[in-house]
């Protein structure tokens, strides 16, 4: 069987790994993987046209510069499953990239297409649902509210569930032997996450570390551990030179991906608060019981058009999942050292106020049950008749 798959950012990665996994427990013959992706999926037998990170770009202002050569990216996938004719084409997330590329294959073939991520038409664009389905035959959900959304519009969409659920949790005794090896004491400790793709950080990282340069002065017994991805690294590095206490910056380059994994898993358990970019690691934080504060900034371009787009009060998962507006969130212009300072003094004093909400966010995604990668095989296989 060939199967060709996109994926555009490091949460793409993670997914699309996980569901090759699922394919080769599943499928009985041999599997072919082409696409694009990065690498954990690499790691699982992808060959990858091209670097993955040259997709992982967000907001009209920064993918303006990178449009022609975004263009050209998505004609050479879509010739590049013509040619191959694979049974089936997998796209994860990343929608404006992807939905495009199996919007010219459907126009020139009739190869079976499934999208890994229902787009967020519950918050906005409600009307990309119909849209999408004109090129795309089966979606499969993260989320349970998800699947009438993609229906009505007359597609088929599975709810496999949310990869946060079934992945590895630190232990406490992780965590204290992270705090030790790290030199960290019991001092309280924040974790700072600034995002994975390099437009992001370039954006919020100046934020982050003046909010960081304040909060040592409001309380200097805090410290800081920020974990970081390999194209941000040095920027990182760079950022937080100059600080009284610079935070411990985890790096995965030139490390194992389980070891650094698993050191990162320690860090989001042995944190007392977390300041981080909206998006799935608020899911991972809450998988890990860490009390967080959420946020996030784009373009002054992008933040006009995404107020007037959308439907929906809160953009942190964790609030939605659970109809709840506990945890802090501070986006666009709000997103200033004044408002993040004190949001998360105030929930390194009072940490208890979010436990209950995150305990039932992982249950309402189905914490305990099928992996998730598994069950998107399942569905894939199940979508291609087999």
């Amino acid at each position: 069987m060939k199967i060709y798959l996109i994926a555009g950012e490091l949460s793409g990665d993670k997914l699309g790994a996980s569901l090759m996994q699922g394919l080769k427990a599943l499928y009985p013959g041999e599997i072919d993987f082409n696409g694009v992706g990065g690498p954990l999926m690499e790691a699982e037998g992808l060959d990858s046209q091209f670097p993955m990170q040259e997709l992982s770009v967000m907001g009209i202002a920064e993918v303006l510069p990178k449009y022609f050569h975004l263009k050209r990216r998505i004609r050479e996938c879509a010739e590049a499953v013509q040619a191959l004719q694979p049974d089936v084409l997998i796209t994860i997330d990343s929608p404006d990239f992807c939905l495009r590329v199996a919007k010219l294959v459907k126009a020139a073939t009739n190869i079976r297409t499934v999208h890994y991520v229902a787009p967020s038409v519950w918050a906005w664009r409600p009307g990309r649902a119909s849209k999408m389905a004109k090129h795309i035959d089966q979606v499969l959900a993260l989320l349970p509210f998800e699947p009438p959304y993609m229906e009505a519009a007359g597609m088929r969409c599975d709810f496999v569930g949310h990869p946060v659920v079934s992945e590895p949790v630190a232990s406490n005794v992780e965590a204290e032997e992270f705090r030790a090896a790290q030199g960290l004491g019991d001092a309280p400790l924040a974790l700072i996450l600034p995002g994975s793709r390099e437009s992001e950080v370039t954006r919020l990282l100046p934020i982050f570390v003046s909010a960081m340069k304040a909060l040592q002065e409001a309380r200097p017994d805090l410290r800081f551990v920020l974990p970081t991805t390999t194209p941000v690294a040095e920027m990182v590095r760079s950022a937080v030179a100059d600080m009284a206490e610079p935070p411990v910056v985890l790096d995965p380059t030139g490390q194992n991906l389980d070891v650094y994994a698993a050191q990162k898993r320690a860090a989001f358990k042995a944190a007392d608060v977390a300041l981080a970019a909206s998006g799935t690691v608020s899911l991972e934080l809450a998988a890990a019981e860490t009390p967080m504060v959420i946020a996030y900034d784009v373009s002054p371009i992008s933040r006009v058009i995404f107020k007037r787009m959308l439907k929906i009060d809160t953009v942190t998962l964790a609030n939605l999942i659970t109809d709840t507006r506990i945890v802090p969130e501070h986006l666009a212009e709000n997103c200033t050292v004044e408002n993040i300072v004190p949001s998360v003094l105030d929930v390194l004093e009072k940490p208890e106020t979010q436990l209950q909400v995150v305990r039932d966010t992982m249950a309402k995604l189905g914490k305990g049950g099928e992996d998730p990668g598994l069950r998107a095989a399942k569905a894939v296989l199940d979508g291609l008749g087999m």
